[in-house]
C-alpha cells in the first residue's frame, strides 16, 4: 500500500504499488522447502512508519496489511516505470518500538536466515 514518498517519483498515483506476479511465484516457490518461516503479503509503504497513529497501524491490518516498511513501493514503481525486474524481501523484526529487545534481528543480525532465503531465490532465478 502505497503512502507518501518516493514511489510518486516514477509512476502516477495508485492505492498500491505491485511486485511482478512471475518474480513473486517465483520466489515462493524456491523457499518452499528449508528456508526460514516466510510470508507472503502487503506491506505499508510510509516514509515515516513511527509516526503512525494505532488507530492507522488497526486499519491497515484491517485490509490485510502484514507489516509496515518504508521502502517497498518505492522499488516496485521504479520496476514499474524502468521495466526492471524487483522483489522486496522484507525481514520483520519489530513492533515498533513496542518492547526492549523488538529490534532484534536474530543471528548475526539477520544475516543467517537472509542468505537462507535469498539462496533459493537467487538460485531458481538463475536457471530461467
Amino acid at each position: 500500500m502505497r503512502d507518501e514518498g518516493t514511489s510518486y517519483h516514477y509512476v502516477p498515483p495508485s492505492e498500491y504499488a505491485t511486485a511482478c506476479p512471475h518474480l513473486l511465484e517465483v520466489a515462493k516457490e524456491a523457499i518452499k522447502h528449508g528456508a526460514p518461516r516466510t510470508i507472503a503479503g502487503a506491506s505499508w509503504t510510509t516514509d515515516a512508519p513511527f509516526r503512525e497513529t494505532s488507530q492507522a497501524v488497526q486499519a491497515a491490518a484491517d485490509r490485510g496489511i502484514l507489516a509496515v516498511e518504508m521502502e517497498a513501493a518505492a522499488l516496485y514503481a521504479f520496476a514499474a516505470a524502468t521495466g526492471s525486474k524487483v522483489l522486496c524481501v522484507a525481514h520483520v523484526t519489530n513492533t515498533m518500538a513496542q518492547t526492549g529487545a523488538d529490534f532484534e534481528k536474530g543471528e548475526d543480525d539477520g544475516a543467517v536466515d537472509a542468505l537462507a532465503l535469498l539462496g533459493p531465490i537467487v538460485t531458481a532465478l538463475a536457471e530461467e
